[in-house]
């Protein structure tokens, strides 16, 4: 796990800072895994995380999304208990889980995974 430190001005800059942040927890989580020397593989998915990120603009949400799967939600705007750039883990391909944002993509200083947000204690 590492935390997303940066602010962001725009929502577009937020959703980079979490999928970068998400790149190095993989990075730091394959040396790790690979005895502290990165392997062929993990060097290939670092350097093909960005081509493998599709961001998909939807009436409420920005959907994440990291290969076939959907990474997170982000909220467009203000509603209900939300707020914008609120970062919500996804229930479903189509719709977040509602119960809590993990972090705010504007105002950083949240934790993130390279699997994505993580679930409530």
């Amino acid at each position: 796990m590492m935390t997303v430190n940066l602010p962001a001005k725009t929502l577009d800059e937020g959703i980079k800072n979490m999928m970068n942040t998400a790149k190095m927890d993989y990075e730091m989580w394959s040396i790790r895994s690979d005895k502290g020397i990165l392997s062929d593989y993990s060097k290939r998915e670092i350097e093909e995380w960005d081509s493998k990120v599709k961001v998909m603009q939807g009436k409420k949400f920005i959907k994440v999304i990291k290969e076939n799967g959907v990474f997170a939600f982000v909220m467009k705007e203000d509603s209900g208990q939300f707020k914008k750039g609120d970062v919500l883990k996804p229930a479903s391909w189509r719709a977040p889980a509602l119960n809590q944002a993990r972090g705010n993509v504007l105002t950083g200083n949240y934790p993130i995974e390279w699997t994505g947000p993580l679930y409530l204690k």
